[in-house]
């Protein structure tokens, strides 16, 4: 099975994946019927999953957004690390991958913690700052269509709280093949790169947020929102 991974070698992205990560029985059923799908290669791999658990677990968040959950492989794998009580919020817009989403959420009993709203995701978020929101959730994955990731950017700095955590998946991938051409500068202007480097600019810069980039998978960023107080003073 072929992984989503920054890593040149197949050989060391299987070792990363099969050996060094520990996942359930349950998963990997979830990973093999998923890759039978047409859409398969877009599911996540196990090692951001184990990430996003270890991240979740970390901050002991409980109050999780997670926008767009295809199959719920990563689903899972965030609202088992939920500290007591919590809940995720997850939508997406397909019935037809969301049906093994719930059925693999029922066989692993983690129906109490996850919601599901089927629909238009960039809808979702914007009803839930219509019904007063903001600044209420613990930790934000995105990982949905990429032509909307710059609107999804700005509505979760709206949702997260301040010291909050957004994970943003695939950022150094474009329709599922590392982005190409940039061993140069002119690579940068690629039509086909631009928006992706643009909007990693735009995330490098942002003041209102502490951005790490992190190589795992195809390239996630780690944004924690920053507080009032920490913001910097932009006339400097």
């Amino acid at each position: 099975m072929a992984y989503k991974s920054l890593l040149k070698s197949a050989a060391i992205a299987r070792y990363v994946n099969e050996t060094l990560v520990h996942e359930s029985e349950l998963k990997r059923r979830l990973r093999a019927e998923t890759a039978e799908l047409p859409q398969g290669g877009i599911q996540v791999s196990p090692d951001i999953g184990a990430f996003l658990s270890f991240l979740v677990g970390l901050i002991q968040a409980r109050k999780v957004l997670e926008i767009g959950t295809f199959t719920g492989y990563s689903a899972i794998c965030i609202a088992e690390a939920l500290s007591a009580g919590g809940r995720l919020l997850t939508c997406d817009w397909s019935e037809e991958w969301t049906s093994v989403a719930r059925r693999y959420w029922r066989e692993a009993e983690l129906e109490d913690r996850i919601e599901l709203r089927l629909g238009d995701a960039m809808h979702v978020l914007q009803s839930l700052i219509q019904a007063g929101a903001q600044a209420s959730f613990d930790f934000i994955f995105i990982d949905p269509y990429r032509e909307a990731y710059e609107e999804f950017y700005e509505l979760s700095l709206r949702l997260v709280r301040p010291g909050g955590l957004i994970v943003m998946d695939n950022l150094l991938t474009i329709n599922n093949r590392l982005i190409t051409g940039i061993e140069s500068r002119e690579g940068y202007e690629d039509p086909a790169n631009g928006p992706m480097h643009w909007l990693n600019l735009r995330i490098r810069d942002d003041r209102r947020v502490e951005a790490r980039m992190a190589t795992v998978g195809s390239g996630i960023w780690l944004v924690r929102k920053r507080g009032p107080l920490e913001c910097p003073n932009t006339d400097s």
